[in-house]
């Protein structure tokens, strides 16, 4: 077994563990990338990329069952299964070239193939054939899609969104365990291209929402649009000598059902319950660090330190926010610390912006409704839209959701957003810019809106919290009174 001495080592090559080298060889340290999997970032080979391939295919579909509502009529419709799945991949492969060709790019010195476990505070066995000392180290080891120990027996016929997008066609039929936004994401694209589709939530949650208002708009604007079930408790799945499993489930307890179990039959199960850090398995119980109750190292998310050790963690592996534009900000933070630790100093962390693309859209920026409510935080003042009758929105048959904003009593200024609805990429990406610059809501007044846009709601709910900001403080209730009226 050989042995190789260096500056900064680096778990993983994902996007985290990409931008962590860049950062440590920037301050000339020798850095070592270890990657025990292919090369190619979750977001490019089965996260972001491929899903918006799919979601495209069937906005596509979509349109074409949308067109008679304009008075334009097509043909028959036809979904060629096969021939979606395999643009899905062929173009997703693309991607993950482009990812493969920067790794490419560095040095064969730099790089490590094995899976890597921590021997201690400064060592890494890497498979049999190696020992890695090191001075400092970032781990960057991403995410795998949680297991759900209950749907083992389905064999086959159970995928992870890790697997959806190696099926030769679309499955006839498709359960999706989980609303958050990949659930939401691949489930809704299914069912627009002609998959019966039937979602399954252990609780009452849809993506990333936490306002209560917008919540229970989203859930009334999916209701109507896909077959989604809330609070129910996976009983177990078996399968079926035709093929596919017949899933058992039972509504939770106390949600005034009569708790008899329902056996429903289906071709596939998309099992979308979230991702789990890849830190179980890299002996991270030798280095010495303090973990949280889900075995993650403490660590600080403006450095990205664990503790006040020379370990540093980014992406998915810290189980903050699993997202990409994070996972490089973090993979900066981090490797920039440690190329030039112990100097260790606090990055650039921008304001939180998430977007889930389904139809319509859900987007979060800023400070959630949830965070704002809890004990300590400064009282803050709502505003809102709704999309029903604004006016672009009802050109594009898109008429429907709601926003509502937030801004702080005393200061004025926006801090976050929750929102169900048309375009709201491009509304997120305005109050993410607005919220990181700490803008006032009269200063985001005072910008140019233009005629007829769907943004143009956007001054509405900024009009509306202007008003409420305006108020007596002391007239005004507390906000999780005040949210409900």
């Amino acid at each position: 077994m050989r042995t190789i001495d260096v500056d900064v080592a680096i778990i993983g090559t994902g996007t985290a563990g990409l931008s962590a080298y860049r950062a440590a060889v920037s301050h000339g340290q020798r850095a070592l990338l270890i990657e025990r999997g292919p090369y190619g970032t979750t977001c490019a080979r089965v996260g972001c990329m491929p899903s918006k391939l799919l979601i495209a295919a069937a906005d596509a579909a979509h349109m074409l069952e949308l067109a008679p509502a304009f008075g334009v009529h097509a043909g028959v419709k036809r979904i060629d299964g096969p021939a979606v799945m395999a643009r899905v991949r062929r173009e997703r492969d693309r991607f993950v070239g482009f990812v493969i060709d920067s790794v490419d790019a560095i040095a064969d010195a730099d790089k490590l193939r094995g899976h890597a476990r921590f021997t201690g505070p400064r060592a890494l066995q890497v498979d049999d054939h190696t020992i890695v000392r090191a001075d400092r180290f970032v781990i960057a080891t991403g995410s795998t899609p949680t297991r759900l120990p209950l749907l083992d027996g389905g064999g086959a016929a159970i995928i992870s969104s890790d697997d959806i997008f190696e099926l030769d066609d679309l499955p006839a039929s498709m359960a999706v365990i989980g609303t958050g936004v990949i659930g939401l994401e691949l489930g809704q694209a299914m069912a627009r291209l002609g998959v019966r589709v039937r979602f399954y939530a252990r609780g009452g949650n849809l993506a990333q929402l936490t306002d209560p208002i917008v919540l229970a708009d989203a859930k009334t604007v999916f209701g109507d649009r896909l077959d989604v079930r809330f609070n129910q408790r996976i009983v177990g799945v078996a399968p079926l000598a035709t093929g596919g499993v017949a899933l058992t489930t039972r509504a939770a307890a106390g949600m005034g059902e009569d708790e008899a179990e329902l056996v429903e039959q289906f071709e596939t199960i998309l099992v979308a319950a979230g991702r789990t850090p890849n830190v179980n398995d890299i002996g991270i119980e030798t280095t010495g660090l303090a973990l949280d109750a889900e075995g993650v190292p403490v660590f600080d998310r403006c450095t990205m330190q664990c503790g006040d050790s020379h370990i540093f963690i980014a992406g998915d592996a810290d189980d903050e926010l699993p997202l990409l534009a994070e996972a490089a900000d973090q993979g900066r933070i981090a490797g920039d610390n440690a190329g030039r630790y112990p100097d260790v100093r606090p990055g650039l962390r921008r304001a939180p912006l998430t977007v889930a693309f389904t139809e319509p859209q859900i987007m979060t920026v800023g400070a959630s409704y949830r965070t704002l409510c809890a004990t300590g935080k400064p009282r803050f003042a709502l505003g809102m839209v709704s999309f029903e009758n604004q006016g672009r929105s009802r050109v594009m048959l898109q008429n429907h959701g709601m926003l509502r904003v937030y801004g702080e009593y005393g200061t004025g200024r926006f801090i976050g957003a929750e929102m169900v609805g048309p375009r709201a990429e491009h509304i997120g990406h305005l109050l993410g810019w607005a919220c990181q610059a700490r803008m006032t809501v009269d200063q985001m007044l005072e910008m140019p809106f233009y005629h007829p846009v769907v943004e143009e709601g956007l001054r509405t709910a900024l009009r509306h919290l202007h008003a409420e900001l305006a108020r007596d403080a002391a007239d005004i209730a507390a906000p999780s009174v005040a949210a409900g009226t």
